[in-house]
């Protein structure tokens, strides 16, 4: 049974949308995303969330160019998919495959069983950060709220 109501606007909470985040490496990055998390959902670990991310990520880069990174991983015990998009203060070395260093992030945390949705949304995700000119409006978002708007208004 597959959900097709599985769209960026239906996983991305405002409170996990943040706006212009100081991070100094990838690694830091990573904290700061299964810390939101957590704080989000405290019934899911930080420490997993964060060792299941870096062992993704260790598989290839999921710096997609264009300073783009689109980090994901599967989590056991989730039942549902957790979004999380985040820009930073400034771009940090992601081994992307342009070398670019990165500044627009998403998030993709799916449950462990989950494959073609997980799949469905990542492809949403990449051909969404495609648009050039979308990403530019969201590089140029002040604050989360106009970055969580943004990122999910119909039509973009």
């Amino acid at each position: 049974m597959t959900d097709t109501s599985l769209t960026i606007e239906n996983i991305l909470a405002p409170e996990l949308t943040l706006c212009r985040v100081p991070a100094s490496s990838k690694k830091r990055v990573m904290e700061t995303i299964a810390e939101q998390i957590q704080q989000h959902d405290a019934t899911l670990s930080e420490t997993q969330i964060f060792n299941n991310l870096v062992a993704r990520e260790r598989l290839g880069s999921t710096g997609i160019g264009q300073g783009i990174a689109i980090p994901h991983c599967r989590l056991e015990g989730l039942d549902h998919v957790v979004g999380v998009l985040m820009t930073l203060e400034e771009g940090v070395a992601f081994d992307a495959i342009d070398n670019q260093p990165v500044d627009l992030i998403f998030t993709l945390i799916v449950p462990k069983e989950a494959t073609s949705e997980h799949l469905e949304l990542l492809s949403q995700l990449a051909e969404k950060f495609n648009e050039r000119a979308f990403c530019n409006q969201l590089r140029q978002c002040t604050d989360a709220d106009s970055l969580y708007r943004r990122m999910t208004a119909k039509g973009s």
